[in-house]
């Protein structure tokens, strides 16, 4: 029987902590809407390295907290979450081989089906339609995966989080 040593969660759960810090934290007017998914980027990255610690219920959990803090319809965020880390987890064999700027195209339908499910709550509660701006947080997320992926990796590396 194969005993395997889970060690360095809470490095998940801080490096989870610090996206949802950076989703809240204010920026100037101008940046808000090239502000990226954090935690979406962050739970995607956790589901394609660790699948078998970050799942669907972790990513629910972490969107609840992130409807909570930004006082979006509760369910929301957490349903957009799964998704992604459901689609995530049955093709993250095949996104792990990519090369980076491969990933990130990858990354990028990923975060648009964050905002598109998104977009489908905000019609379904009847709040208005969204303009063309509305898509670049999925953009801004593309152009910070490749560093996003680094840092984490080397922060999985260095605490050998397993």
């Amino acid at each position: 029987m194969n005993a395997t040593v889970r060690q360095g969660g809470w490095v998940i759960v801080a490096s989870l902590f610090l996206a949802l810090v950076l989703t809240v934290v204010p920026l100037p007017t101008a940046a808000e809407q090239l502000r990226p998914e954090w935690t979406a980027l962050v739970l995607i990255y956790w589901s394609l390295a660790l699948p078998q610690r970050v799942g669907v219920g972790v990513s629910w959990l972490v969107g609840i907290l992130q409807d909570v803090l930004q006082g979006t319809l509760l369910g929301a965020h957490a349903l957009a979450f799964a998704l992604v880390a459901f689609l995530t987890m049955k093709l993250y064999q095949r996104i792990r081989v990519f090369p980076l700027w491969q990933q990130a195209l990858t990354v990028l339908m990923l975060l648009l089906t964050v905002q598109l499910v998104l977009l489908w709550i905000r019609g379904l509660t009847g709040q208005p339609g969204a303009d063309w701006a509305y898509w670049l947080p999925a953009v801004a997320g593309t152009v910070a995966w490749p560093v996003v992926f680094v840092l984490l990796r080397e922060l999985r590396r260095f605490f050998q989080v397993q």
